[in-house]
């Protein structure tokens, strides 16, 4: 068998498909309903299966929780 010698002719290449996209220097910012899943969660729970009268009042700390995750990821709640 005799081996045979080959060449590849290069194609021209076309420029990468360029897609649109803002640009911005800051890391993109998450969702708010992606972050703070625990927390939102236990603050639920709480408000929704409280036996209090004010629910608000008796969460307090849970919802404080949960303000403070979001603060952490640039939210205002």
């Amino acid at each position: 068998m005799a081996s045979q010698a080959f060449s590849l002719t290069a194609l021209p290449s076309a420029a990468p498909a360029q897609i649109a996209t803002p640009s911005t220097d800051a890391p993109a910012k998450p969702k708010p309903c992606c972050v703070c899943k625990e927390e939102k969660a236990k603050r639920d729970d709480c408000m929704l299966f409280s036996k209090s009268d004010d629910p608000q009042k008796d969460c307090v700390s849970t919802i404080d929780q949960y303000r403070a995750c979001m603060a952490g990821f640039g939210f205002k709640v």
